[in-house]
């Protein structure tokens, strides 16, 4: 079977418009979560997210090419070609029809849509005034297929959409690609932009949203809830001997990849875990590893009070005693839930982690929960040997998502 190896890693959110700005600030402990800027949040219960401060698409692309783009759309651009030349691979006429785009989306272009009814709905607007973009901007495979266009890759193009799972599982879709032989490399990841008005009224509806001006308390016992965020994580997807050849630098293996369902709820997770434990227990299985090789695991980390205590419960039974000697840390305590693009996001962090051998932290931690006893790296980065990760999502609708990393 062929091996899979991450070649280029690219980041934005908001703490951090690259990849360095992000792992620099992740480990540092930096809360990207403020009062929210996008729009007038007075009249919402909720009023801080995550937002990525000074983004300028402009940057990276034509003026007019970013009108005609959504925010998670112009994320994807911008991160892919971050990825893309942190990789050194170089699409041509001659292996173009070899490259993949895996790029996923939980929602798609929400603040479009949102934008495109209250259109409609204007008197002084009305539907002629409805932007003849509209229907790219918003469809979720908008990342995949625009960026596909951009770069040049004629392989499959395809966007996973598994609420927050959708990053994860873009990048398993990714690695199935160049395991079974349909592709050479893929562009893999996820982009989510969905701090608007109907994204935040619509989570505090359910009650899952934080009003906590503290921002997110993952595994800590006061969790309120979850902030949101907007991120985009793309990561160079590349057959190991392929890479080997070009004299590629390698972060790490992506060795393993499992998804499941919990057959269960809609929004809640299993309360036994038992789907979140076999979808850990398979990625590891399949990378090669034993429980005990885990040294850091990337949680989901929700900072709901679900959430949590499943994950701490499926990591217990996935790992056996050898729990306790893993560092487990949420970085959305810093960025935020950035729905869909979560997942690649931190498996970004992931690999960095890896690279500097550093457990990032789990900030504004306070108060432990015995439901949560396991080291969740409260509030400092922690120094240790990494060699093996896993990285865990989990999305309404019950989809549980893992993939295992291991050195090279």
């Amino acid at each position: 079977m062929r091996r899979v190896v991450i070649t280029g890693v690219g980041a934005l959110s908001a703490i951090g418009l690259n990849a360095k700005e992000n792992w620099e600030n992740c480990t540092n402990g930096v809360n990207g979560v403020a009062p929210i800027t996008l729009f007038d949040a007075s009249n919402l219960s909720t009023q801080i997210a995550a937002e990525a401060k000074g983004y300028d698409p402009t940057l990276t692309m034509k003026r007019g090419d970013s009108r005609r783009r959504s925010r998670y759309e112009q994320f994807a651009s911008t991160v892919t070609k971050e990825a893309l030349a942190d990789s050194g691979f170089e699409i041509t006429a001659s292996n173009a029809h070899r490259v993949g785009m895996s790029i996923s989306s939980a929602i798609g272009g929400l603040e479009k849509l949102e934008d495109g009814i209250l259109t409609v709905d204007d008197e002084s607007r009305g539907p002629r005034r409805v932007s003849p973009f509209l229907i790219p901007m918003m469809m979720p495979n908008g990342g995949s297929g625009m960026v596909g266009i951009e770069v040049g890759a004629r392989g499959p193009a395809q966007s996973v959409t598994s609420a927050c799972a959708s990053g994860i599982d873009g990048i398993g879709l990714g690695w199935s690609w160049i395991r079974s032989g349909i592709c050479d490399m893929v562009v893999a990841g996820g982009s989510d932009a969905t701090i608007s008005p109907i994204g935040i009224a619509s989570f505090a509806r359910m009650g899952a949203m934080s009003t906590n001006p503290i921002g997110l308390q993952p595994f800590d016992a006061n969790r309120s809830g979850l902030l949101m965020g907007e991120a985009c994580g793309i990561l160079i997807l590349e057959e190991y001997e392929a890479a080997k050849a070009r004299g590629a630098k390698i972060y790490a293996e992506l060795g393993g990849y499992s998804s499941t369902s919990d057959a269960y709820h809609i929004t809640a997770p299993h309360e036994s875990a038992e789907g979140a434990t076999l979808a850990i227990k398979n990625a590891i299985s399949m990378a090669g590893l034993n429980p005990e090789d885990v040294d850091y695991i990337s949680a989901h980390g929700t900072s709901t009070p679900l959430n949590d205590k499943m994950e701490t419960l499926a990591v217990k039974n996935a790992l056996g005693d050898h729990a306790y000697n893993v560092a487990i840390s949420s970085t959305k305590s810093m960025t935020g839930h950035c729905m869909g693009a979560t997942g690649a996001l931190e498996t970004v962090y992931s690999v960095m982690a890896m690279r500097d051998n550093v457990a990032p932290p789990t900030i504004n931690y306070e108060t432990p929960d015995p439901d949560c006893d396991l080291n969740v790296v409260p509030n400092e980065a922690q120094e240790r040997k990494i060699n093996a990760v896993v990285n865990s999502a989990f999305g309404f609708g019950g989809h549980n998502a893992v993939i295992a990393l291991n050195s090279i």
